[in-house]
């Protein structure tokens, strides 16, 4: 992040900030790869609050001349006023609000639908922004369905799926607070609770709740790469692919997810059709725009499944 880095950046904020995004939306994604010097550093637009993650430590001199750069930005820009600088390579450490008085919760649009963020504690804010068309896909799917959403978080996708008029969506998370969330997103669009259950415990230890709630018609996987003590997914996606026998109806479709820049299309591909033949590789859904990458398999890759 030296000084002809920090100046792009400058003035590729400069541009994107011209005429702010309508709703939310990265504005800004060093973490493709493709601004050399710009590597560690996202910027993300909450419609009015910019959040500027950095993802390694800078040098002192890198700092003292990104912050001035940020509130320059933001005093030139009307819509923005609060600039919140997320030091992602420390994780006991609040955010730094640069401007704007700190809140801990904010209310944000995407595709209609309004979601409640956690800001300055957390280091994930309550939505992955790189999922956008995800959830545009499973909104476009979900009419008439019953859909399990495993490792919901915030229940993102069980948004998409009610809106989209799915029958019922169960959601699974060992997080029971990020599953709180999720129900009070869904209040938060008016959409009927009866349609929507929630299961906040361990996967492993929970098949048989999970296949009470079935057969599924759409089963979406979108798991972390790594959780201590619960899931590392080299070793334990496989176990759960081996599941969708069980869960499916017999034209069920699953969409498969992997956000780790280690681990290609390939993994994902291969292991579906080692441990649940019956399905196969239909297509990988695209990116949003605003997340290029340097190579093809660097960002998320989320693939649908369907039956042979």
């Amino acid at each position: 992040m030296n000084t002809d880095a920090l100046a792009v950046l400058q003035q590729l904020l400069t541009t994107a900030l011209h005429t702010p995004p309508t709703e939310t939306r990265r504005l800004f994604h060093g973490r493709g790869r493709c601004w050399p010097g710009l590597e560690q550093i996202t910027v993300d637009w909450l419609q009015g609050v910019l959040l500027v993650s950095l993802f390694r430590e800078p040098a002192t001199e890198e700092l003292a001349t990104l912050k001035p750069l940020l509130l320059a930005l933001a005093q030139a820009t009307p819509q923005v006023h609060s600039v919140i600088l997320q030091h992602r390579y420390l994780p006991d450490r609040n955010a730094e609000w640069l401007l704007g008085e700190p809140v801990d919760t904010w209310f944000i649009d995407e595709d209609g639908l309004r979601y409640q963020l956690d800001l300055g504690r957390k280091q994930n804010i309550g939505l992955f922004l790189d999922m956008r068309y995800g959830r545009q896909w499973v909104r476009e799917q979900a009419v008439g369905k019953r859909v399990l959403n495993l490792f919901a978080y915030t229940c993102g996708f069980s948004l998409a799926a009610i809106a989209g008029g799915a029958e019922h969506v169960v959601n699974l998370d060992m997080a029971r607070a990020a599953l709180s969330r999720g129900r009070d997103n869904h209040r938060l669009n008016g959409h009927d609770l009866d349609r929507v259950s929630f299961l906040g415990h361990e996967l492993f230890k929970s098949w048989g709740k999970v296949k009470r709630g079935g057969p599924y018609d759409l089963v979406i996987i979108d798991p972390p790469s790594f959780q201590r003590g619960s899931f590392v997914l080299t070793q334990d996606y496989r176990k759960v692919l081996r599941k969708l026998p069980e869960l499916l109806t017999e034209g069920g479709v699953v969409l498969a997810c992997v956000n780790d820049p280690a681990i290609g299309s390939g993994f994902l591909i291969q292991s579906m059709a080692e441990e649940a033949p019956g399905l196969v590789f239909q297509h990988r859904l695209a990116n949003p725009p605003e997340f290029p990458d340097a190579e093809a398999e660097g960002g998320l890759k989320a693939l649908v499944f369907t039956p042979e």
